[in-house]
């Protein structure tokens, strides 16, 4: 499980994935499990520690 500590992120987010989205070019988290998008960043960086798509963990 990921923690935020004083020093920054510890690990990863467990069940996120992240894509960019070909249209708007702005990263969209993705529910690993049901694949429902969570959110869209505003900026055009990619979430921290959540895996990007295609994850070559999880299959």
């Amino acid at each position: 499980m990921a923690k935020n500590t004083p020093e920054g992120r510890k690990g990863a987010v467990n069940g996120r994935t992240q894509f960019l989205d070909v249209n708007s070019a702005h990263w969209v988290k993705r529910d690993a499990g049901t694949g429902e998008n969570l959110g869209t960043k505003a900026d055009h960086k990619p979430y921290k520690g959540v895996a990007k798509e295609p994850d070559g963990r999880r299959r």
